[in-house]
């Protein structure tokens, strides 16, 4: 008894819209649940360290820290050193000249905050080409 005779045999087809929902779904939770981060930096060139030492330029204003942490512009210490007090010392020394090279001079045992700090108030001041001074090792 062949209770099957009207039938014709079916070819098996896979549906393709149910697997394109969960891969869609798949994307739009990814792109939610992504979190983008932005960092912030600061824009500087690095120098080079050069046995000949190098003539001072006019045009360069030197900002030394030290190692408890003061922070002295052309030689003259800063009764305050919080970043802002450091930019409108950096616009004094500046004067008229423009675009100066700000050069910093820090310590070797210096924090790494206070050299951020004084880059920080240059760039608040307009002033971006920072250079840091090396010595050679001899």
């Amino acid at each position: 008894m062949n209770f099957q005779r009207g039938r014709g045999r079916e070819e098996p087809e896979i549906n393709l819209i149910p697997m394109i929902d969960v891969l869609l779904v798949i994307i739009i939770f990814l792109m939610l649940t992504t979190t983008y981060s932005k960092f912030a930096g600061l824009e500087i060139n690095l120098p080079t360290a050069d046995v000949n030492q190098q003539n001072e330029q006019p045009n360069e204003i030197d900002v030394a820290v030290t190692a408890g942490g003061q922070v002295l512009v052309n030689k003259s210490p800063l009764a305050a050193t919080d970043v802002n007090a450091i930019s409108a010392a950096l616009q004094q020394a500046a004067g008229g000249r423009n675009d100066p090279v700000i050069v910093i001079n820090a310590d070797a045992k210096a924090t790494h905050q206070r050299v951020v700090d004084v880059m920080q108030a240059a760039q608040s001041a307009g002033y971006p080409h920072i250079s840091f001074a090396t010595q050679s090792a001899q």
